[in-house]
């Protein structure tokens, strides 16, 4: 337990940024009117090469921490670093799932399913291992997800739009 709540910032901003990024590009892809093949391909693409990137990003940035002695923790960097990574890959996952394994059908929509279920469950860790109340950590995570997807989905749309008219 005591290396969960160590490496907690660094699940939660993985897992969060990696199933709202992701549904991110599902979103615009479905805004877009993209298919599915579309969705997957450049959904894994995201997810391996952003969640690589954050993890680089931890890296440096705790490694910098620690050298500058502004670290009050005894984190080992390259530990946050995969921590990101992984909660970034596994829960980025999510949204891709019905893409993946159901390519007929309402895809979309069973994505958002998904995407709700993967941040409900990041708040409801979030609440369990800090004590911090349940339904409003969860209330967070579902809220500021919804935010991005509904940026992403109008994005693609009206960039779908503005393409196909001319």
């Amino acid at each position: 337990m005591k290396n969960i709540k160590k490496y907690l910032p660094e699940f939660v901003y993985g897992g969060i940024d990696g199933v709202i990024t992701t549904f991110a590009v599902v979103a615009w892809s479905a805004g877009a009117a993209l298919s599915p093949h579309i969705v997957i391909i450049l959904g894994l693409a995201n997810l391996l090469a952003d969640g690589f990137s954050m993890s680089i990003g931890d890296y440096l940035s705790s490694s910098s921490e620690k050298a500058l002695g502004q670290s009050n923790t005894d984190k080992v960097p390259l530990h946050g670093a995969l921590m990101t990574y992984v909660a970034f890959v596994v829960v980025g996952f999510i949204p891709l799932i019905p893409y993946i394994f159901w390519l007929s059908g309402d895809q979309f929509w069973i994505s958002v399913v998904f995407t709700a279920i993967g941040l409900t469950t990041i708040g409801w860790i979030k609440s369990w291992i800090t004590g911090l109340p349940l339904f409003k950590t969860i209330l967070q995570t579902l809220s500021l997800g919804l935010l991005a997807a509904l940026v992403a989905y109008y994005v693609g749309d009206l960039i779908e739009h503005l393409i196909s008219s001319k």
